[in-house]
């Protein structure tokens, strides 16, 4: 028997309508929509980026991200107990390295008590449960704010010898106590270097999530207010498109997280999340390995200083990007709501 069409049925008039499908019907109560949820998000869906600083003061505000701050490490340590109280599983760490320790190799990198170093071995003492994410990457390390070093020219990073630094530092996090190294570069070859790195180091149980798919975005710049590679190069606006992803370019986004996958990748990462559900969507049904998507700095502070304007519900707003996000492929959703999120999911 044939699907019927309600366009094909005859119409003599409104009140002898009456058509046989009817999608409202699964739309009429709350009890019935949320028992047809195709898409959920909780709390163990999320990771929480940070920032922390040295010192013992109190939290640093970043002015263009409102209720994120720099923390300490006292205050990171409280922070990381209240996100694993509200059912938050992991973290992604980022360091505000002090200028004075910058120069062009991002030597502060290699140190093996560096101020992130620090920071994971305190965590893993005082939260131990708490799965730690750390970047691997030299842009929180450098003066001119670059992933990586420069060739002699100074014109471009220089792919290789950033590599071999790369996967020293990832030996030395993994010392640390980290979970995941998470290389945020894109240079070419570091996640086989990475894991050849720290399979040789006896760390074979350490996993790398790749930041696959890294698109050379305008939404960065609050991310890098808070870092200070911004400040470094005198400019928000690095340009980084000999190394990070045309926003053009679809093909070449995919072909770049699968080489990431064969590679040895365990988690892939597609970034940002809202402006590319495309490229998520279309790397979940190229790859089986679990992904993972930023809001990055940009999304969360637009989002933020529309809702300050009364042009939207941030709630609302905040709720709605997140399951659009996990809508679309993504496993894990590192964001900047993480807190607030499951705060609210606990309350109901």
């Amino acid at each position: 028997m044939g699907s019927v069409n309600n366009a094909s049925l005859p119409v003599t008039g409104a009140a002898s309508f009456s058509p046989i499908l009817r999608p409202r019907r699964i739309r009429r109560t709350s009890a019935i929509r949320e028992m047809v949820q195709e898409t959920r998000l909780t709390a163990a869906d999320l990771i929480a980026p940070l920032f922390v600083k040295e010192g013992d003061g109190a939290p640093e505000p970043v002015g263009s991200m409102p209720g994120v701050c720099r923390l300490s490490l006292d205050a990171l340590v409280a922070e990381c107990r209240e996100l694993v109280a509200l059912g938050i599983h992991g973290i992604a760490l980022f360091p505000v390295t002090p200028p004075a320790l910058k120069n062009p190799r991002g030597s502060e990198a290699l140190n093996p008590e560096c101020l992130v170093l620090r920071a994971v071995r305190a965590l893993k003492a005082a939260v131990p449960q708490l799965m730690i994410f750390t970047d691997i990457a030299l842009d929180p390390y450098t003066n001119h704010g670059h992933d990586g070093v420069l060739t002699p020219t100074g014109d471009d990073v220089d792919n290789d010898a950033t590599v071999a630094i790369l996967a020293e530092m990832a030996v030395l996090h993994a010392a640390a106590g980290t979970d995941f190294v998470a290389p945020s570069d894109m240079m070419d070859g570091r996640v086989a270097a990475l894991r050849s790195a720290l399979d040789g180091a006896a760390y074979p149980h350490v996993g790398i999530l790749a930041y696959s798919a890294k698109f050379a975005s305008a939404y960065y710049g609050p991310f890098r207010e808070a870092v200070g590679s911004a400040a470094a190069a005198g400019t928000s606006l690095l340009d980084k498109r000999t190394y990070q992803l045309n926003p053009a370019n679809r093909r070449e986004a995919i072909a770049d997280a699968l080489l990431d996958e064969a590679e040895g990748a365990d988690l892939l990462m597609v970034k940002p999340a809202g402006p590319y559900l495309d490229i998520l969507r279309e790397l979940r049904d190229a790859s089986s390995l679990p992904l993972a998507a930023y809001q990055v700095s940009g999304e969360y502070a637009q989002i933020h200083a529309a809702a300050e304007r009364g042009w939207l519900d941030l709630r609302k707003t905040r709720d709605e990007s997140l399951l659009a996000i996990r809508r679309a492929g993504a496993d894990l959703i590192l964001t900047y709501f993480a807190k607030s999120f499951a705060a609210d999911l606990r309350r109901g």
